[in-house]
């Protein structure tokens, strides 16, 4: 993982920054594929986030994720947060958040519901003009299910001003995520 990180800190120091720098307001939409490490549970999902800049360094975020799994498993969850970036180079921002998590999974009459709090961090990267790449870790401790960690990449590339796609991924401790996403900035 350090050699990872230490590639995109090189790439990105010898590119020429973004002028406007990165935005935090933003909507997107993901779908994408859900694969359970130790249950033989598996499916897809679709997603609705976003980022709402509050000032120059602290963003709000809130995101919701439904899932339909193998054998009539359905799983909501959602979370809402606030976030802190800085720059520690003209292309790279550093990212951390705190959220509140929320995950409750039905399979016909029979529910089941907890709530925690997240904590993520990680790098936005811009290695072109129009390209971006994320990585991070998030660190998730629901009351009654316990904790779980993973690792998440994306990669990004702009279409226009105000609109890219992506590919993004998630590994943890009990599952792993693949999606792909459409991403609208605003205010820019």
């Amino acid at each position: 993982m350090k050699r990872y990180l230490l590639l995109v800190v090189l790439a990105a120091a010898s590119v020429p920054a973004a002028a406007q720098g990165f935005n935090y307001n933003f909507v997107e939409a993901t779908y994408g594929q859900l694969d359970f490490d130790d249950l033989n549970v598996d499916g897809d999902f679709f997603g609705v986030g976003g980022s709402l800049a509050i000032n120059e360094n602290f963003h709000g975020i809130a995101a919701y994720e439904s899932a339909d799994l193998d054998f009539g498993v359905d799983a909501t969850s959602w979370n809402i947060g606030v976030g802190f970036n800085t720059p520690i180079s003209p292309v790279i921002d550093v990212v951390a958040q705190l959220t509140y998590e929320s995950v409750e999974v039905s399979l016909g009459s029979a529910e089941a519901d907890d709530d925690g709090l997240g904590l993520a961090v990680g790098l936005r990267a811009n290695v072109s003009e129009a390209v971006e790449l994320n990585f991070g870790v998030k660190y998730v401790d629901l009351d009654d299910s316990g904790d779980d960690t993973a690792l998440g990449a994306a990669f990004l590339m702009d279409l226009t001003d105000n609109f890219a796609i992506g590919l993004n991924g998630s590994w943890g401790d009990d599952a792993s995520a693949y999606g792909i996403f459409g991403r609208f900035y605003f205010d820019r």
